[in-house]
């Protein structure tokens, strides 16, 4: 079922680049979109991983140069019986992460310098257990190539604005003219921003969830994502700002709202995704106190390892 919509998300995203394609510039516009958009879905499947992290200039790390990050990576990887992906960091004061690749056998897992400094050991296993959900739900390569195309239905988008009255192969004007041009320039990336938010929306309640269950704690992540939403309003990240169409691979929308292009949030409310994690500890009895802010609401105990949960018996059980 997930290949599927894969796929059906794919072909919107073709046809969405060939019809802006063809209110630029005519029919010869949207073949050239067509064979642009196939190729960039070739180009993002099997270079997918590399294209973002050397975007956001992330340095690959082993058990030696991040002996903690590795480790947490290294443990959940195996709890989920997935393969060790590539483990890299990104120098960035904004807490956050985010995982690629274009599937388990070929991916990695990305985290900034602000998220492991300020998130505790828990917090950190949350956030990587999330990350490598996406991995296991093989959300990596969609999201990543339609962060590919998003981005290129709005460089379209911003080329049909240069390109005025356009003409056919045949040297006939184009009917439909500036009119179309200003569809191109405004409702292409409006689309593309559109099918962003779909699917980010529907993909980051699931990682939330398996997660949280690779982890084995859902309030180690609820406080994580606690941190990291206060933290992605008060600091930029400015690779994210240059390259909007990348904000839906991160865990929590890195854009701070200063620019058009984060009118729509590409997640879903913070507020709800931490309710929904809330909702899971109940069902898997993890204690919590019963009043105070969703920060709060987590109750320390002694742990001797991150991989372990202390849980409350429930009435008329030994």
């Amino acid at each position: 079922m997930n290949i599927i919509r894969t796929a059906m998300l794919l072909a919107f995203m073709t046809a969405l680049f060939m019809a802006a394609g063809y209110l630029t510039g005519g029919e010869s516009g949207m073949i050239t979109a067509f064979f642009i958009a196939v190729s960039l879905n070739l180009f993002s499947y099997w270079n997918s991983d590399k294209m973002v992290l050397r975007m956001y200039g992330a340095q690959k790390v082993d058990q030696h140069s991040a002996p903690e990050y590795y480790r947490i990576v290294s443990t959940l990887a195996k709890k989920a019986e997935l393969p060790l992906p590539q483990v890299y960091v990104i120098d960035n004061p904004q807490p956050n992460a985010f995982a690629t690749g274009r599937n388990p056998q070929h991916a990695a897992v990305a985290a900034t310098t602000g998220l492991l400094q300020s998130l505790s050991e828990n917090e950190l296993a949350g956030v990587l257990a999330h990350e490598l959900a996406h991995v296991q739900h093989r959300d990596t390569l969609i999201m990543t190539i339609t962060a590919t195309l998003a981005g290129a239905i709005s460089m379209l988008g911003n080329f049909a604005l240069f390109m005025g009255h356009s003409r056919d192969s045949n040297g006939n004007s184009n009917p439909v003219g500036v009119i179309g041009t200003i569809i191109a320039l405004v409702v292409a990336p409006f689309a593309a921003m559109i099918v962003q938010m779909a699917i980010s929306r529907t993909r980051e309640y699931a990682a939330d969830r398996r997660g949280a269950e690779i982890c084995g704690n859902p309030l180690w992540l609820a406080s994580a994502l606690n941190k990291i939403a206060r933290s992605a309003h008060e600091i930029i990240n400015e690779e994210a700002e240059y390259n909007p169409a990348t904000a839906h691979m991160f865990i929590i929308n890195p854009l701070c709202g200063q620019g058009a292009d984060n009118l729509f949030s590409t997640h879903p409310a913070t507020e709800n995704r931490i309710a929904a994690l809330y909702k899971m500890a109940q069902e898997m009895n993890i204690e919590m106190r019963p009043t105070g802010t969703p920060h709060d609401k987590v109750k320390t105990v002694q742990r001797p390892g991150w991989m372990q949960t202390k849980r409350k018996s429930k009435p008329g059980r030994s």
